[in-house]
């Protein structure tokens, strides 16, 4: 889907982590790039993010940064839409992590797309994604 039909993108944690590796400020990288949508989060990208930092600092600034974008919060109509979605996937033959399909559900509910390098989040339908930071420009 071209970047200017996306007004929300959320990053999901593959992102980040890649950024992390490669010893790049995810904000600056994230905010830089996509200037003309909004970025988001939910509470599985912080949980699979922060548990991995090793430096609090850098963990406090992510954490930071996570504040200050859109946050999907998880409901019960979240949920129901994450179990449904596996239940829906399961009867393809398609079994995709529990933590993608509650990303995946979190975008849905934002109306998102998904910023991410896992290849999971192709195989789950009505869920726009986008697999590199060149295509947020």
């Amino acid at each position: 889907m071209p970047a200017e039909e996306i007004t929300t993108v959320l990053v999901d944690s593959s992102m980040f982590i890649q950024l992390l590796r490669q010893q790049q400020d995810p904000a600056m990288e994230l905010t830089g790039r996509a200037r003309r949508m909004d970025l988001a989060t939910c509470g599985m990208v912080q949980v699979e993010v922060l548990r991995g930092v090793r430096m609090p600092r850098l963990r406090d600034a992510l954490r930071r940064f996570m504040s200050v974008m859109l946050y999907a919060a998880t409901d019960f109509k979240t949920w129901d839409a994450v179990a449904d979605m596996a239940w829906q996937l399961d009867r393809k033959g398609i079994t995709l992590p529990a933590q993608d399909l509650i990303i995946a559900a979190c975008a849905q509910r934002l109306d998102a797309a998904v910023l991410t390098l896992d290849q999971h989040f192709n195989d789950i339908p009505n869920v726009r994604v986008i697999n590199s930071l060149d295509d947020l420009s």
